[in-house]
């Protein structure tokens, strides 16, 4: 078969490797339909996750067909369209019966991290992948539920709610900033209305994600560019700072934003990926009981987010801006890695 294959920082390539093939009972081989490429696979690419091995197919997010199953799998059978979730759960371990399938503590890939695909073991931007935990780790696609829509629930929806919006304990009448208008920023200010924040501020210096963003739940826009991105901020907060501040990068400058306009009493929920330490100025921060909230998503919301597209309630479609054949994946990457200037959200890259 075909697959993405990372040979160290900066470096990939669209290769021929060996067919998975079934090793544990309760594994699914999966014929990937549809996938995308998420910051994640950028920061790996980057170097900044260094657990990824040379040689390990990239990829996390995926919609399929079950062409194979291993003898202890019950909950789907060969031929089932179902979404791949981006974290593996076992669903037996004592974070699984908490619903913590972050750090499932099964020893594929690496005891306590429940992310394993195109990290520890290979990932799903490839024309097959061997799934692990089929019965806890994919969801049926249901009727009317699109490909492109579907994939969405990989990683971004649930991220964007769980790690952002839950997390950052976001309540009726609240006001929320999103810093950083990517997709998983964007996936937040969706989901942001279901917990009935009544205002969301969208940050980011990309004028055309901040156009964007107002498609996706956010109320007002701020370009943290301007130099007076802090003083706009609190003009439209009484001046007392939002209650949930919600980073959606991953790089010191946004965290640090996020600190700065949050009211005393407030959170500040940490999604981005960080490759490199961040400063946190406790001397100024502890008096304001200010909340640091941050996590690796569970994908414990999946299913309910699943109904909420299946009824039109969340438009998981918009992510997709573009749309490339799976093997022209490299193309994918350099369009999704120029988002300012391509001006993509999600890259989806479909079967033949």
């Amino acid at each position: 078969m075909k697959a993405l294959v990372y040979h160290g920082p900066g470096r990939k390539s669209w290769d021929d490797v060996p067919d998975p093939s079934i090793q544990q009972p309760t594994d699914v081989i999966v014929r990937i339909d549809t996938t995308t490429i998420c910051g994640t696979d950028l920061h790996i690419l980057k170097g900044d996750v260094p657990a990824v091995a040379e040689g390990r197919i990239l990829g996390h997010e995926g919609v399929g067909t079950v062409v194979e199953t291993g003898a202890a799998v019950s909950t789907v059978a060969i031929g089932d369209r179902v979404i791949l979730s981006c974290i593996s759960a076992c669903g037996s371990c004592s974070y699984c019966h908490q619903g913590l399938y972050a750090h499932c503590l099964a020893e594929e890939g690496a005891s306590g991290i429940g992310w394993i695909f195109g990290h520890l073991i290979d990932g799903t931007q490839a024309e097959l992948v061997r799934v692990p935990f089929a019965d806890n780790s994919v969801y049926q696609v249901p009727e009317g539920v699109t490909d492109e829509q579907a994939v969405m629930l990989s990683d971004i929806l649930p991220t964007g709610f769980e790690i952002g919006v839950r997390y950052g304990r976001v309540k009726p009448g609240d006001v929320v900033a999103v810093v950083g208008a990517g997709p998983v920023g964007l996936a937040a200010m969706m989901t942001a209305g279901l917990y009935g924040a009544a205002r969301v501020i969208a940050l980011d210096l990309d004028h055309n994600r901040l156009d964007q963003a107002l498609a996706f739940g956010a109320s007002d826009t701020v370009d943290s560019a301007a130099e007076d991105w802090v003083e706009q901020v609190m003009a439209m907060t009484d001046g007392l700072g939002v209650d949930v501040a919600i980073e959606a990068v991953g790089v010191p400058q946004t965290f640090d934003a996020c600190t700065r306009i949050v009211r005393p009493g407030g959170t500040v929920a940490n999604v981005g990926v960080h490759g490199a330490p961040v400063q946190l100025n406790l001397q100024d921060l502890w008096i304001s009981d200010i909340a640091i909230t941050m996590g690796l998503v569970s994908t414990s919301t999946t299913p309910m987010l699943l109904k909420l597209v299946a009824q039109q309630k969340l438009h998981a479609e918009r992510f997709a801006t573009h749309h490339f054949d799976l093997d022209q994946i490299l193309e994918a990457y350099e369009t999704f890695g120029n988002a300012a200037d391509t001006k993509a959200l999600k890259v989806v890259m479909s079967r033949r």
